[in-house]
């Protein structure tokens, strides 16, 4: 065994250690929650007991249990089964599983499962990869997301895929898990003869966020450092001495997660580098999805910067590209120089608004009919009835600049866009201007 191989199994064998690892349910009977799928006669729950296991995707929250699912499935199935990250690694590597699991089913008739955490990292041609395995049940595909597979995992994958949407587990949920690892003796910490205050069992319930894993990380910290006192007592002030250390108290799903999203666009809104680092600082060390971020920042280059500076939107869509190539944590550098950027970029909302102005007139009035002049006519018969008549084509005129209405007649005049004189937008203020001269003078 080559140094390589030692120092995996060596990582392999620390990471055993940790409890939620330990406690990983090893059957359907024993996972907590998802009911709505693993309850009786209910859909995921049949499809592994009748051993029909279609590629799917498991999209829920962190600490949801789609790790847990995958593997349960590949116990009671019998099928081998590879895991994979698609944050930590490649395609290339991917495919050399595949290669191996294509010749264990026709040499063996042994299944595969591959497991791919965090699948919406992969790419458009990353995804395409999967595809002629899947549709050939080379490999049965279990991916694992976040995100919503509608926006993340292309068009063709999803559509040989089944969606199982697995639910934030509740805080009942996470107790009952939290006491069995307390009184598990095999796996658990029930040799340890911990007692737990009701008190700090409901805080780790509660301030979990339905994420199983987060809360084991709580108790075993806290079980740790209760074994250096007196009782053994895992005291509420153990727990949020514990919990103040490992993330700052900040709810995912709650009323929390919106107040800090709000005092970041806030901040950047306001031109304060200072407080949108302060706040995004907040978000990530809780543990804040980045895709989530960089996608309200990328509103924020649109909504709040505009036109002002148009070099916002490229920036922002190319730190979503940046993250996504080199991950966590230098990727949250790129994310703090968009902060940064976007907070000292000039601000207009002038196309918001524009765009918010045109919109109400299409809902007030209607499918108003496109004025002939600038329909479409391909056709003999279109141009019988006058489609595209008179219609006047810039580039023949001065400045490739024509007195021409787009409007139509029922709302001649509307004007949405106003250009405000900030940034670039001052510039594109003068060119307006200087449009509506050369305009007035072919009057």
């Amino acid at each position: 065994m080559g140094l390589f191989e030692s120092e995996k199994e060596q990582v392999k064998s620390d990471y055993s250690f940790l409890l939620a690892d330990r406690m990983r349910p090893q059957t359907i009977d024993d996972i907590i929650g998802q009911e709505h799928l693993l309850g009786k006669h209910k859909p995921l729950r049949r499809i592994i007991e009748t051993d029909q296991i279609p590629s799917m995707v498991l999209w829920g929250p962190p600490g949801s249990g789609k790790t847990t699912i995958a593997r349960v499935i590949a116990n009671r199935t019998g099928m081998d089964f590879f895991s994979y990250s698609a944050v930590l690694s490649g395609i290339a590597e991917i495919k050399k599983v595949i290669a191996q699991a294509e010749r264990n089913l026709y040499l063996y008739g042994t299944r595969s499962i591959l497991f791919i955490d965090e699948i919406h990292r992969f790419n458009k041609s990353q995804q395409d990869a999967f595809l002629p395995y899947v549709e050939s049940g080379t490999i049965i595909l279990i991916g694992a997301t976040t995100e919503n597979p509608s926006f993340e995992i292309i068009s063709p994958l999803l559509s040989r895929v089944q969606i199982f949407v697995l639910k934030s587990l509740e805080p009942e949920h996470i107790g009952k898990i939290v006491l069995n690892a307390l009184t598990d003796t095999e796996h658990g910490l029930g040799r340890s003869e911990n007692s737990l205050d009701e008190e700090a069992l409901d805080i780790i319930s509660n301030i979990s966020s339905g994420d199983a894993r987060f809360a084991l990380n709580i108790i075993e910290l806290s079980a740790k450092f209760a074994s250096d006192t007196d009782d053994d007592r895992i005291t509420t002030e153990i727990v949020k001495n514990i919990i103040q250390r490992e993330r700052v108290i900040y709810d995912k799903s709650g009323e929390e997660h919106y107040n800090l999203i709000s005092a970041l666009h806030k901040s950047i809104r306001d031109s304060d580098p200072d407080g949108s680092l302060y706040w995004l600082a907040r978000m990530l060390d809780s543990g804040e999805d980045r895709r989530y971020i960089i996608r309200r920042m990328i509103r924020m280059a649109v909504e709040d910067i505009g036109l002002a500076d148009p070099n916002a939107l490229l920036v922002a869509t190319a730190t979503l590209q940046a993250f996504d190539f080199i991950g966590i944590p230098e990727g949250d550098l790129a994310i703090a120089e968009l902060a940064v950027y976007l907070a000292y970029a000039p601000k207009s909302n002038s196309v918001y608004f524009a765009m918010k102005k045109a919109t109400a007139d299409v809902k007030k009035f209607g499918s108003l009919p496109v004025p002939l002049h600038i329909r479409n006519a391909p056709t003999k018969l279109m141009k019988k009835l006058d489609y595209g008549k008179d219609y006047k084509y810039a580039h023949n005129f001065e400045g490739h600049i024509v007195a021409q209405e787009h409007l139509p007649e029922k709302i001649l005049g509307h004007r949405y866009y106003k250009p405000t004189d900030m940034g670039f937008e001052e510039k594109v203020k003068k060119r307006f201007d200087e449009i509506k001269k050369k305009l007035k003078k072919q009057e």
